[in-house]
């Protein structure tokens, strides 16, 4: 199978969902309406709510989404064969998806720039709004901790990545200048940025930076971990303007531009997807691909982090109702692509079968190293960049959106204790440093506490990441669906995605089940019941409110 016929079926696939359905869904069912006044323009401050170009709020959103989530999920997926993962993450873009992130921004701008959870006390009832507070915390504090983990690996892995990755935080600083005041058109910021960003792609070879093995005790991925929390608490603090929009929508550009390489150096190589379409020969110990297919690809096909995401921040920036449709739908179908630059990067970027085994001997193999020496491996040999370079340039890209969902997910965590400071009548905790404070303090605990002097304890939790993100995506399509029918709008176009989703996580979370108590991981089998229990009542609660929304149309009519 040749990597070009993967590539034109999956972007026309997604253009054809950006262009017809998306419309669709914007018109008839959200019907969003430009002259609704916008939280962005009713509540402005300077700091969360700033009315924003589409364009720059469509990187912000985008790269905050992305992380790393989306190439680490089909490079692990695509053991069970390269199909069932290219379907889902095309079928789940256009059907998924973009309905749930443009429709998270639609409930959550309708209702004042309520964050999803918040909302869900609304729309549903108080007792869904602490199941989904519970497991929007749980989400939140498994993205944190373990993407500061994949960051400092990528630095203490490829040393010429850190002047990349730390000197595109001083490019968004001074863009930020740039836009917000007004000195340069968008056009001519967006140009100088990404000229910069590429500069610092090319000298990081040259200026590695190897932080040494220990450092007071601490190893020297723990140090790295300590100062990206420490610089993630200070940028969740600035007005968005300063850092986040800028550095979102520069590393958003930058994506776009690495998306083109990648797919230039498959359309000039011709390279062949050595891995098999469904895998019959899989290793010893792989789960069955039903239903942990929908778990191991969730951002990419469908993550629940882009509805923190979508109602958090997006929602406070949104300048025009109808922009949810570029903002969200093709932020996600961005993701998309991403996930299928993966995709064909960890089945197409080997030289043979055999070399292909040899990185998938087990299930959770690949990953981003899949990612990262597949890609360089493809630009090297069809476009004749230095191999060292392209790495660079896949390594960059990794570590800086894993950087940015992680700026917006300590901002995101930080709104948390600020909504149950509201909840509890806590003052203190509404206040943005004790609530800032109370965020890091929560992810350091996990990562030091759980996971001893490497910090790496967000990676013991992360088994179960899938199915809790997959469960916060259904209990988001839940708020979306009860507000359709109560607007008396069709609701089987994000009716259907939600039962799939809540059948999928709870097969996965019954499975998993039986997998920790067999391993006599009783912390995670804990856990994962606690996360079924919230799954089953997810369930019930979403047969309730929908009744009742039923009930009371028809006491109306």
């Amino acid at each position: 199978m040749s990597a070009i016929i993967l590539l034109i079926l999956g972007l026309g696939g997604m253009a054809a969902g950006y262009f017809i359905y998306s419309r669709f869904i914007a018109t008839k069912i959200y019907r969003l309406d430009p002259d609704f006044r916008t939280p962005a323009h009713e509540y402005e401050d300077g700091v969360d709510f700033v009315p924003t170009n589409r364009f720059v709020l469509w990187g912000h959103h985008f790269t905050s989404v992305a992380g790393a989530a989306p190439i680490v999920g089909p490079a692990i997926a695509v053991i069970w064969g390269w199909l069932p993962a290219f379907l889902w993450v095309v079928l789940g873009t256009v059907f998924f998806a973009g309905i749930h992130d443009s429709g998270a921004i639609w409930a959550s701008v309708r209702n004042k720039a309520k964050s999803v959870g918040a909302l869900t006390g609304d729309v549903v009832g108080g007792r869904a709004r602490g199941i989904f507070m519970i497991v929007i915390f749980l989400v939140l504090l498994m993205v944190n901790a373990v993407f500061a983990v994949v960051i400092a690996g990528l630095m203490m892995n490829f040393s010429s990545a850190v002047v990349p990755v730390w000197g595109a935080i001083l490019v968004a600083l001074i863009i930020g200048q740039l836009i917000y005041r007004r000195i340069l058109s968008l056009s001519v910021v967006s140009i100088l940025g990404v000229i910069a960003l590429y500069a610092l792609i090319f000298i990081g070879p040259s200026v590695p930076i190897q932080m040494p093995a220990e450092v007071g005790g601490l190893s020297g991925n723990a140090v790295w971990i300590l100062i990206l929390f420490a610089y993630a608490a200070i940028a969740s603090m600035l007005p968005v303007w300063v850092l986040l929009q800028p550095r979102d929508y520069i590393n958003g550009l930058q994506l776009f531009i690495g998306l083109i390489v990648l797919y230039g150096a498959i359309v000039f190589l011709n390279p062949t997807v050595v891995a098999p379409m469904i895998n019959g020969d899989l290793p010893a110990g792989t789960p069955s691909m039903l239903p942990l297919l929908f778990v191991t690809i969730a951002c990419g096909a469908i993550s629940g982090f882009h509805g923190l995401v979508s109602s958090g921040t997006t929602s406070k920036q949104l300048d025009r109702e109808p922009d949810a449709r570029f903002v969200g739908y093709f932020g996600a179908v961005g993701e998309g692509m991403l996930a299928l630059a993966a995709i064909l990067a960890a089945t197409a970027g080997f030289a043979s079968f055999a070399d292909w085994q040899a990185v998938y001997t087990a299930f959770g193999a690949g990953g981003v190293n899949a990612f990262v020496e597949g890609g360089a491996f493809m630009i090297h040999n069809g476009l004749g960049l230095p191999e060292a370079t392209a790495a660079t340039m896949l390594t960059v890209m990794a570590a800086l959106f894993a950087g940015t969902t992680m700026d917006t997910g300590l901002r995101l965590q930080r709104y948390i204790f600020q909504e149950w400071g509201e909840i509890y009548n806590q003052k203190w905790m509404t206040k943005n440093v004790p609530a800032t404070l109370l965020a890091v303090g929560s992810c350091l605990l996990l990562a030091f506490g759980a996971g001893g002097a490497g910090g790496t304890g967000g990676m013991i939790i992360w088994p179960l990441f899938g199915t809790t993100n997959q469960l916060l995506a259904g209990l988001t399509l839940l708020v979306v669906t009860v507000m359709l029918v109560r607007l008396r709008r069709p609701m089987w176009y994000t009716l259907a995605p939600l039962c799939f989703l809540l059948v999928m996580t709870i097969a996965a979370l019954l499975i998993q089940l039986r997998t920790f108590f067999t391993e006599g991981n009783y912390f995670l089998l804990l856990l994962d019941i606690v996360v079924l229990i919230a799954a089953i009542l997810v369930a019930m609660e979403c047969a309730s409110a929908l009744k009742r929304s039923r009930a009371e149309m028809a006491r109306q009519e």
